[in-house]
């Protein structure tokens, strides 16, 4: 069965976060681990954000974290095959599309989410997607 990660829970496994240990736990399991080709720009866009105040040129860690994800995912699914769905599901929950992509694919996958997005969460269980979303734990 498969499992889909989000960029919340993939950010962790390159710097240190609370519930890092968990996130890369998943990492150990049998799990095929699934996620939009999307995660490979948010996880990059989130490691410059947090690096860039940080003294040193940290391109390396960012693209080295970048071409490393790839390969530590089972599939990688094109975000353009999610959007249709994404974006019915941001009108009807009121989230953001690019959050809504990894709902539209674990709905297509008939798997969980995994994320440590609250926010995500929230709206996915007041949506009546509950089955759908798992909290990083």
């Amino acid at each position: 069965m498969a499992v889909i990660v989000d960029a919340s829970v993939a950010f962790k496994w390159f710097l240190p976060e609370e519930q890092q240990e968990q996130a890369l736990a998943l990492l150990d399991t049998d799990e095929a681990l699934y996620a939009p080709d999307l995660i490979l720009a948010e996880v990059s866009n989130a490691m410059w954000v947090r690096l860039r105040g940080i003294t040193g040129d940290h391109r390396p860690a960012v693209s080295a974290a970048a071409s490393a994800l790839p390969r530590m995912l089972t599939a990688l699914m094109p975000v353009a095959d999610l959007l249709p769905r994404a974006i019915e599901l941001a009108f009807e929950l009121t989230h953001p599309v690019y959050d809504c992509v990894y709902l539209a694919l674990a709905e297509q996958e008939k798997a969980a989410l995994v994320t440590a997005d609250r926010r995500l969460i929230e709206a996915a269980v007041s949506g009546g997607y509950a089955s759908y979303v798992e909290a990083l734990a």
